[in-house]
């Protein structure tokens, strides 16, 4: 069991990697696709990339006890991890700053956490609730200093879409916990399936009213393999395994590193210059993380 919980965490890491990385890719696309549409076609590429694993299972998914409920948590799962994250998240960074998108995302781990508390029955040692506080600290310093220097001023909407972005991926991540019992693999591509589904009408509907040209080019199309195939696929795939080993508030504390990681890719890449605050937050993130991993639930 521990050999696999530490298999969980390997994971996630990778997973936060990835994640750390899309801010900069999403970029590159988000200006030549309307937000809707752009997350329908990166969820396309999504599940093609799932399908062939998905067929390669089929004998253990046909053997798959399915509980009273489960099809309509599956349901859920694609409302709220996919569509309505997505759709949130994206149009949310059309009217509020990065910075404050960042505050607002640092707080999911602490929601994953109460709400795992109340909903699963989850156990938090005084360990763990110090984790959990010391990385949101952190993500306070790395957001707050971490602002562009574009003088974009946040606004009231696109704070309350970031935070409804913010409710979408921890009920997401509460009901993967829910379904540990079924194979990651069933998770992963029905939700993924439900979720872009429901995408399509927002895509035709922004399509159809998109007036500027569609240019994707190579860099655009790369960007989305990248999104679709590695960030999506993969990293969901992975995300949802390391939560049948692990408690909802461990896996969630993990989503604080990724804003770690998107400030080390700017510093390394786009040769951006942090503060001695923007340190003292990493040091914040990387204290909690090791903390809130070193005891489990009871």
């Amino acid at each position: 069991m521990k050999n696999k919980q530490t298999s969980a965490i390997v994971w996630l890491v990778f997973v936060m990697l990835v994640w750390g990385s899309t801010y900069a890719v999403i970029k590159s696309v988000v200006n030549v696709l309307p937000p809707g549409c752009f997350a329908f076609v990166r969820f396309v590429i999504a599940l093609l990339c799932l399908l062939p694993v998905y067929l390669a299972n089929h004998k253990t998914i046909a053997a798959q006890q399915f509980k009273k409920g489960d099809y309509w948590w599956l349901f859920l799962m694609g409302i709220t991890g996919v569509s309505g994250y997505y759709v949130f998240f994206n149009y949310s960074l059309m009217y509020t700053s990065a910075s404050s998108g960042a505050l607002i995302q640092g707080f999911i781990p602490i929601c994953i956490a109460l709400s795992g508390v109340f909903f699963l029955k989850e156990r938090l040692s005084g360990v763990q609730i110090t984790g959990i506080c010391l990385s949101f600290i952190g993500v306070v310093l790395v957001g707050l200093i971490g602002a562009d220097d574009q003088g974009e001023k946040s606004s009231l909407t696109g704070n309350l879409l970031m935070m409804a972005a913010a409710l979408c991926w921890t009920a997401y991540t509460l009901v993967s916990r829910k379904l540990k019992h079924l194979n990651p693999i069933i998770i992963t591509f029905w939700s993924g399936c439900i979720g872009t589904a429901i995408l399509l009408p927002l895509a035709i509907y922004e399509f159809s009213q998109w007036n500027e040209p569609v240019q994707i080019g190579l860099k655009g199309w790369l960007a989305l393999i990248y999104l679709g195939a590695i960030s999506s696929a993969l990293c969901y795939l992975m995300y949802n395994k390391a939560l049948e080993k692990l408690p909802a508030a461990l896996v969630g504390n993990f989503l604080n590193l990724d804003i770690l990681i998107g400030v080390l890719i700017a510093v390394l890449f786009l040769q951006e210059q942090v503060s001695i605050v923007q340190v003292a937050g990493g040091v914040f993130i990387l204290s909690g993380l090791i903390l809130s991993s070193r005891k489990k639930t009871v």
